[in-house]
């Protein structure tokens, strides 16, 4: 009983480890889908991706914000803030923009990639994975 918890259990730890992993990976390309919309500060960025389910800390936005701007893909400018101190405002550069377009094109291919591996799966776990992805979508438009 004991070795099926523990298997449970790590089975679990897995679960959480991969999906994690999975929203890493995408992390860096909506992060520059936010900031593509206009000037914006990063306590923002952090709201929306918690509201999107991204969950990111700042100690994990802040690194990825300055790898970007070494990068050349984005730019900030000092605001000033009537609740304290002046804060970083975040906006793409040209090529930050252009980048973001090769990267749109990347996504777009790997959802038709993803897709068509997905499709092949047997038919009783495909129409599970349907049923999962039709009830995200019926919540997302209650919210």
């Amino acid at each position: 009983m004991n070795v099926d918890n523990n298997q449970a259990q790590g089975q679990k730890d897995y679960l959480e480890n991969t999906q994690v992993q999975m929203r890493k990976g995408i992390l860096e390309f909506c992060i520059l889908h936010i900031i593509s919309r206009g000037e914006i500060y990063s306590t923002s960025i952090i709201q929306e991706l918690k509201a999107a389910r991204i969950v990111v800390v700042e100690g994990t936005l802040y690194p990825l914000l300055t790898r970007l701007k070494n990068a050349g893909l984005l730019q900030y400018s000092w605001k000033e803030s009537s609740a304290g101190p002046p804060q970083k405002h975040y906006q793409l550069t040209e090529l930050g923009k252009d980048f973001l377009v090769q990267l749109n094109e990347t996504w777009i291919d790997l959802v038709d990639s993803t897709n068509q591996i997905i499709s092949k799966t047997n038919a009783e776990l495909y129409q599970r994975i349907l049923n999962l992805q039709m009830e995200a979508v019926k919540v997302k438009r209650n919210i």
